[in-house]
């Protein structure tokens, strides 16, 4: 009777193993356990080509597969691998790490989620008419730390000029209003239908979304205006304990 061929025999023994096998993933920090299948399911994905034969990822010195990107997100992206699971929070960082490792079925979904709909193709686009928005956003930030220096709030006064007779309006605004004391930042005009009310919560949520707490109200004085210009003004204040 002849003996069995060791080689093929090893071969079937190891290869549903490495099908099932359970793996740990440091992922920028985060570590995670699943299995090979889970990470396979969808073969043409970057994240398949990841755990190929050999896996093309160095380990880390407990011997769990390194990725180097922030692990913050992967759960979303583990739990649609497992469950096919659709995440209803944080879907623009998702989707970004859906894009990363290419499984594009999530991707799809995520783009069809009236959440992302909404951020993308209503929020977004509307803010991309408003000129300097991001970089008014930062100038805000940056004069509000400045202003905290041994204060739990500090205070910095918007100028918002929806249309083009707005700003043509802006300079009988400046001169009704005491600005010597003032940081102004201002924002518009701006050539879409969102009202100056929009533009107000999109600011308040953007740099909210960066971890500071704020507050807008309509800017009030004693001082008599020009032509109602201090409808132009709002009062954006941090706190900051």
């Amino acid at each position: 009777m002849s003996l069995p061929d060791i080689k093929s025999a090893r071969k079937l023994a190891v290869e549903p193993l490495q099908q099932c096998s359970v793996v740990q993933l440091n992922v920028g920090g985060q570590v995670y356990t699943t299995t090979l299948v889970t990470l396979r399911k969808f073969p043409t994905s970057k994240l398949a080509e990841m755990f190929s034969v050999p896996p093309k990822l160095v380990k880390d010195a407990e011997g769990r597969f390194f990725i180097d990107r922030d692990g913050t997100h992967f759960k979303a992206i583990l739990e649609y691998l497992r469950s096919e699971e659709v995440p209803t929070k944080n879907l623009l960082e998702v989707h970004k790490e859906a894009v990363y490792y290419d499984i594009k079925p999530l991707v799809k979904l995520l783009e069809e989620s009236p959440q992302f709909f909404g951020e993308k193709v209503g929020r977004q686009q509307f803010l991309s008419h408003v000129r300097n928005y991001h970089e008014n956003l930062e100038v805000l930030i940056r004069v509000g730390r400045a202003e905290a220096m041994a204060s739990r709030y500090s205070t910095i006064i918007m100028c918002v000029l929806k249309t083009e007779d707005d700003l043509a309006r802006y300079s009988d605004a400046m001169v009704s209003l005491d600005t010597r004391k003032e940081s102004i930042v201002s924002f518009g005009p701006w050539n879409a239908q969102a009202s100056v009310e929009d533009l107000l919560d999109c600011i308040k949520m953007d740099i909210e979304a960066k971890g500071y707490k704020v507050s807008i109200k309509p800017h009030s004085t004693e001082k008599g205006f020009l032509f109602k210009s201090h409808d132009f003004f709002y009062k954006l204040t941090f706190t900051w304990w």
